[in-house]
C-alpha cells in the first residue's frame, strides 16, 4: 500500500526520536527531560500514524476496482453453479450463493456482490442485500450441510438495505435467524472479509468456525462516517473515527476476533486480481484441510464457543 509524502514522514521522524531515546537510556545523568518530551512526541506521532493508515485501509475496502465476489469466483471455482431464490418471496442479486469445487474440494459459496457502473450497482442494489438475500443464503447453506459441504462466505457490504420494504419483509428478523441457525450448521463454516464488512449487514453471513480478513479490509458495527456524525457531531471526521474503532484487519486480529489476515498485492488486490485470488485460495484451501476431519458436533461446538470468548476480559 503506497504512502504519502506526509505518512513517510513521521516514520523518519519516528525513527529519529527512537534512536535518540534509546541513546539518552544509555546515559544515567540529566536526561529524563528530554526523555519525558521524546515519548510524548513520539505517542503523538504514533496516535497521527494510526489515523492515516486506517483512514487509508478504509479508502482501499471501498476501492472501485477493488475484486468482488464473482470476480474470486472466476479464478478459484471455474465450475460454479449458481442458486436463485429463498422459495419465500423472491430473487436478492445483492447476495450470490451456489457450489463448485475450489482445488478439488466440493464447497457452497455465499458472496456479498457489489456493482461496478450504474447499472450494475442498481441490480446488486450496491451490495445491501433485503431479507430475502439472507434468507436465500441460509437456504443453501442448510443444503450444504444436508449434503455434507463446507461453506464459504465473502462478505462485502456497506450494510443490509435499511429502506421500508425490507424492514416490511422482516429485516432484522432474517439477520437474527441467520446468526443463530449458522451456529448450528453441521458443517465446515469459513468467513473471508474481502471488502466492506458492514455491521448485522455482514454478521448475518459471518458465524464461521474460521474468520479471516484480506489485508486491506475493514469489518465495523458502523461505517467511520456515520459514527463521526455521532460521536464528534461532523461526518467529515471520519479518519479519526476510523482508527478509533479498531476496524482494520490488524486490529481485529490483535483483539482475537479472526483468526488471520490473507496478504494482497502491494498497493492493494485491485492492482492484481489473480495474485489476490491465489493468496486467498490458498488461505481456504488451508482452513478446509484444518477443519475437514472434524465431527459435526465438534464443528458447532467449537463455532459457538470461538463467538461466546468474544469481549470477554478479566479485571484484577
Amino acid at each position: 500500500m503506497g504512502t504519502s509524502m506526509s505518512d513517510a514522514g513521521q516514520s523518519q521522524r519516528i525513527q529519529e526520536l527512537e534512536l535518540e531515546k534509546s541513546k539518552l537510556q544509555m546515559t544515567s545523568t540529566g536526561a529524563q527531560a528530554r526523555l519525558e518530551d521524546l515519548e510524548a512526541e513520539l505517542k503523538q506521532l504514533r496516535g497521527e500514524q494510526a489515523v492515516n493508515l486506517s483512514w487509508q485501509r478504509v479508502q482501499l475496502a471501498r476501492h472501485p476496482k477493488r475484486p468482488h465476489t464473482l470476480d474470486y469466483i472466476e479464478r478459484l471455482i471455474p465450475d460454479f453453479t449458481e442458486i436463485h431464490g429463498d422459495r419465500l418471496y423472491g430473487e436478492d442479486a445483492a447476495i450470490i450463493t451456489g457450489f463448485g469445487t475450489l482445488r478439488g474440494e466440493p464447497v457452497m459459496l455465499v458472496g456479498q456482490q457489489k456493482g461496478r457502473d450504474t447499472k450494475q450497482k442498481l441490480i446488486r442494489n450496491f451490495g445491501m442485500p433485503k431479507p430475502e438475500g439472507y434468507r436465500k443464503a441460509m437456504r443453501v447453506m442448510e443444503m450444504a450441510a444436508k449434503f455434507g459441504r463446507p461453506v464459504i462466505t465473502f462478505l462485502d457490504t456497506p450494510g443490509a438495505y435499511p429502506g421500508i420494504d425490507a424492514e416490511e419483509r422482516g429485516q432484522a428478523e432474517a439477520i437474527a435467524y441467520n446468526l443463530r441457525e449458522m451456529s448450528r450448521l453441521e458443517c465446515p463454516v469459513i468467513v473471508v472479509v474481502i471488502g466492506e464488512g458492514g455491521s448485522g449487514g455482514a454478521l448475518a453471513l459471518g458465524i464461521g468456525n474460521k474468520v479471516f480478513m484480506l489485508e486491506n479490509a475493514m469489518y465495523s458495527v458502523i461505517s467511520p462516517e456515520s459514527c463521526a456524525a455521532i460521536i464528534y457531531r461532523d461526518s467529515s471526521k471520519g479518519e479519526l473515527a476510523a482508527s478509533a474503532l479498531k476496524i482494520t484487519a490488524g486490529d481485529l486480529r490483535r483483539l482475537g476476533l479472526i483468526d488471520g489476515i490473507i496478504p494482497e498485492p502491494n498497493g492493494g488486490a485491485q492492482e492484481d486480481y489473480d495474485r489476490a485470488a491465489a493468496y486467498l485460495g490458498d488461505a481456504l484451501a488451508g482452513a478446509l484441510a484444518e477443519l475437514k476431519p472434524m465431527t459435526a458436533g465438534q464443528l458447532i461446538e467449537q463455532r459457538c464457543t470461538k463467538f461466546r470468548q468474544m469481549g470477554n476480559f478479566f479485571t484484577e
